[in-house]
C-alpha cells in the first residue's frame, strides 16, 4: 500500500479560503438562524471567540478552575463579581465557558440597559448571545436550558475605584435569586481576579460623566493621557474559579418571600468573596506568568 500523502502548506490555506468563502456566502444569502434573543451561534463560533482568545490566553494567560462545576447541560445562572472600569470580565468569562466545557457551551450573559442602547455595542451584544439584564428575560432563558451569566453589582462594580478592589459591591434587590427560584435553576458562584488591574481607575470625573450620559468617566494611569492608546487592556494575569453550584429548587415556592432571596444573595456574594482571597493568594504578582 502506497504511504498516505500528507497535507502540504498550501492544501490547508485552499481549506481554509474555501471554508472562509463557504461562511461569507451563508452570511450574504440570509442562511443562518438567530434566536429570539439576536443570538447568532455561528458568527460568535468562527468571529467572535477566536478573536476573544487571543486576549483570553495570550494577553490574560487565563487559568480557569473548578470547571466540573458547571452542568454539561441544563440550566444555571453563573454569578460573577464585576470589575475593570470595561467590562471585559463578562466577555472573558464567557470565553471561558465555552473554552473549557466539553460540549463547548455558551454563557448567555445579561447586560444593562446602557449596552443596548449604544449604536454597534448592542448589535454585537444580541449577536454574541446577551440581553437586557431583567427578570423576565433571565427565566426564558433559564427555562429552556442556557447557561446564563449574571453580574449583581452592575455599575458599582465595574466602575469602583482601585482602592477598592477586589471588595465586592452591593448585589442590589437579589433579582438575579429570583429568577434562579422561579425556574428551579442552580446558582453557581464565580470569582475572578485579573479584570481590577486592566484599567485601574484612579479618579471619576463625575461632571463629565453627566455631560455625556455614562455611569462614570474613569481617569487611569493611561487614559486619557494617551487618546486610544489608553484603552489598551494592561496585561494582567487573571484567575476565574467557579465555586460549586447552590441548588434552588427545593425553595421553588418561596421566590418572592424577600428574606430568603436576600439570604440566598448573601450566600452567593460571600462565596465570591473568600474565592477571590484565596485566588488572590495564589497570584502574588499580577502581572507574573
Amino acid at each position: 500500500m502506497p504511504p498516505a500523502v500528507e497535507d502540504q502548506p498550501g492544501d490547508v490555506w485552499d481549506d481554509r479560503v474555501a471554508r472562509g468563502l463557504a461562511f461569507l456566502r451563508r452570511r450574504l444569502g440570509g442562511d443562518y438562524e438567530v434566536d429570539e434573543f439576536g443570538f447568532d451561534p455561528e458568527l460568535t463560533d468562527k468571529v467572535f471567540l477566536p478573536m476573544l482568545r487571543l486576549l483570553y490566553r495570550d494577553w490574560f494567560r487565563t487559568e480557569v478552575f473548578g470547571v466540573e462545576n458547571l452542568p454539561a447541560n441544563g440550566s444555571a445562572l453563573v454569578v460573577g463579581n464585576h470589575s475593570g472600569t470595561v467590562a471585559l470580565d463578562a466577555i472573558m468569562l464567557a470565553t471561558a465557558v465555552n473554552d473549557r466545557t466539553p460540549n463547548r457551551r455558551h454563557l448567555r450573559l445579561l447586560g444593562a440597559d446602557l449596552v443596548f442602547r449604544m449604536p454597534i455595542v448592542s448589535e454585537l451584544a444580541r449577536k454574541s448571545g446577551g440581553t437586557v439584564a431583567c427578570n423576565p428575560d433571565a427565566e426564558r432563558l433559564l427555562s429552556t436550558g442556557e447557561l446564563v451569566g449574571v453580574f449583581p453589582e452592575g455599575f458599582k462594580g465595574v466602575g469602583k475605584q482601585y482602592a477598592q478592589r477586589y471588595k465586592l459591591q452591593r448585589f442590589g434587590r437579589g433579582g438575579f435569586v429570583s429568577a434562579a427560584l422561579r425556574t428551579g435553576t442552580p446558582i453557581v458562584p464565580a470569582a475572578i481576579v485579573g479584570a481590577e488591574e486592566i484599567y485601574p481607575m484612579l479618579a471619576d470625573i463625575k461632571p463629565l460623566a453627566r455631560l455625556l450620559g455614562l455611569p462614570y468617566f474613569p481617569v487611569t494611569p493611561t487614559f486619557p493621557w494617551l487618546g486610544p492608546l489608553g484603552m489598551l487592556p494592561l496585561p494582567s494575569k487573571w484567575l476565574i474559579e467557579f465555586s460549586k453550584p447552590i441548588p434552588t429548587a427545593h425553595l421553588q415556592d418561596q421566590a418572592d418571600d424577600p428574606l430568603v432571596v436576600f439570604n440566598l444573595a448573601d450566600q452567593v456574594r460571600e462565596t465570591i468573596q473568600q474565592t477571590l482571597h484565596t485566588l488572590l493568594e495564589r497570584r502574588p504578582d499580577p502581572f507574573g506568568r
